[in-house]
């Protein structure tokens, strides 16, 4: 490897990791504070409304933070964008600590995390492509994918743990600590100037347009366009609806400390295919991981909601996790990899916020539909007991399964459909890659990684 390149690696590496704690950390807190919120009310909307409240400020701030993103220093973005998701932890392990916690709180602190990752995110997406090599996105891909398998790991045991022997308040002093270790990370590092970026710059134009240009560079990209608007539907079935409903339904049948367990060994699905893609690099069409895994992720979400078993849950769980770091990896190597350097926080934001459209009708519409819809239709007596009851069960939990068994069957169709549009399937190709990684690095001239040095 290029001796730049080494650097470059080496740079994402020490971010990589100040990022992988603090996603450990937020799990903590995310699993402590959800339970928290559904022991306390037993309502699955209020449960549900966490994940809205984690994603709908995300999704209206985007487009503005992307143009920002391209406009100021990356890696200081990320350090404000940790600093303020840590400020807003440390105020609620206050109000807990207080007495004074109630579950609006923890609804502000969600969106308040919810607008950090919004500038926070893009901006961790579009540094890497100007650290790392072209032919190294795919392993870097399931090395971002590694943080989140280690949270769902390792969160849930360590959260029924810790909140038993620390209290809630002290989840949530560990998560701020985490926070604290990120942003000293990214203190240590130096990062490639700007020069890349500002070519990018629409000068003279409004923020507003601007922020529109992530749009219009995706629109014009009929391949682009299509899988994202795939990933968008598939976001809808999969993490807006099945996202908030594992847990009650797991509740519902089994213990805490059960649905620790069965996270776990979700997570640790997650984290095996994050090794594999990292190790690697995902198939040589990438389009082929995403559409291939796609299939068999909602292949699993069926399997999820078939009975009341906790160990088919568990192992349709590790199934469905363990397709998510190659979907997820090829996904982004193919955005890395076809999307200018200079306008990556444009078009990451907008994919970003266009990805997560609907997931807040599904957050809405998740509650509602398995208290008053689902849950009755499966209950003892209730119009679909001697049906469809007879296969997937009767009783608490199971309108919540048979929910899991139709966004199952609905993302495997939406898959076929995607395979069948030639812009989608044949995306690769059609678009030609951009400068990138090792690339990018040499044509700007006016730094290295890890240490400047003047124009030749």
């Amino acid at each position: 490897m290029h001796p730049t390149s080494l650097r470059g690696m080496q740079v994402f590496f020490v971010i990589w990791l100040g990022q992988l704690v603090s996603l450990v950390g937020s799990g903590l807190t995310g699993f402590a504070l959800g339970l928290w919120v559904y022991q306390r009310s037993g309502s699955v909307t209020q449960f549900a409304f966490i994940a809205l409240f984690t994603v709908l400020p995300n999704i209206l701030l985007s487009p503005v933070a992307g143009v920002l993103v391209d406009r100021w220093d990356r890696r200081w973005t990320m350090i404000l964008s940790d600093a303020g998701a840590a400020l807003s932890t440390l105020a609620v392990a206050i109000l807990f600590l207080t007495n004074h916690l109630e579950v609006w709180h923890i609804y502000l602190a969600a969106a308040t995390s919810s607008a950090c990752s919004a500038f926070q995110v893009p901006a961790y997406l579009a540094l890497i492509t100007l650290l790392v090599p072209k032919q190294q996105l795919g392993r870097t891909g399931g090395m971002v994918q590694i943080g989140q398998a280690a949270s769902d790991i390792l969160a849930p045991a360590l959260a029924g743990l810790l909140v038993v022997t620390i209290q809630v308040w002290g989840v949530l002093l560990i998560d701020f600590v985490t926070f604290l270790f990120a942003v000293l990370t990214l203190l240590m590092v130096r990062v490639p100037e700007h020069r890349i970026i500002a070519r990018g710059k629409l000068g003279g134009q409004s923020l507003l347009s601007e922020a529109a240009y992530g749009w219009t560079y995706i629109a014009a990209r009929p391949g682009l366009l299509g899988l994202l608007i795939f990933l968008a539907a598939t976001n809808f079935f999969l993490g807006g609806m099945v996202g908030p409903l594992i847990t009650p339904m797991i509740l519902e049948i089994a213990s805490p400390q059960i649905l620790g367990i069965v996270i776990s060994i979700a997570g640790s699905g997650m984290l095996v295919s994050s090794l594999v893609m990292s190790a690697w690099g995902g198939p040589q069409r990438r389009i082929a991981g995403i559409l291939g895994f796609e299939l068999l992720c909602g292949l699993c979400i069926v399997l999820i909601g078939l009975r009341p078993s906790a160990w088919l849950i568990a192992i349709g769980a590790f199934g469905a996790h363990f397709t998510l770091p190659i979907i997820n990896g090829s996904n982004l190597a193919i955005w890395q990899s076809k999307v200018a350097p200079e306008v990556q926080g444009r078009v990451f934001a907008a994919q970003q916020a266009i990805a997560k459209a609907a997931t807040p009708l599904a957050y809405l519409a998740a509650g509602p539909l398995a208290d008053r819809i689902f849950g009755p239709a499966l209950a003892s007596g209730g119009p679909l007991a001697g049906s469809v009851g007879q296969i997937v069960g009767v009783g608490p939990g199971r309108g919540i399964g048979l929910l899991f068994i139709v966004m199952g069957i609905l993302t495997m169709l939406a898959t076929g459909i995607a395979y069948l549009n030639p812009r989608i399937r044949l995306v690769e190709g059609e678009l030609p890659d951009v400068i990138a990684g090792e690339e990018a690095i040499a044509i700007t001239g006016a730094h290295r990684v890890g240490q400047q040095v003047t124009n030749t």
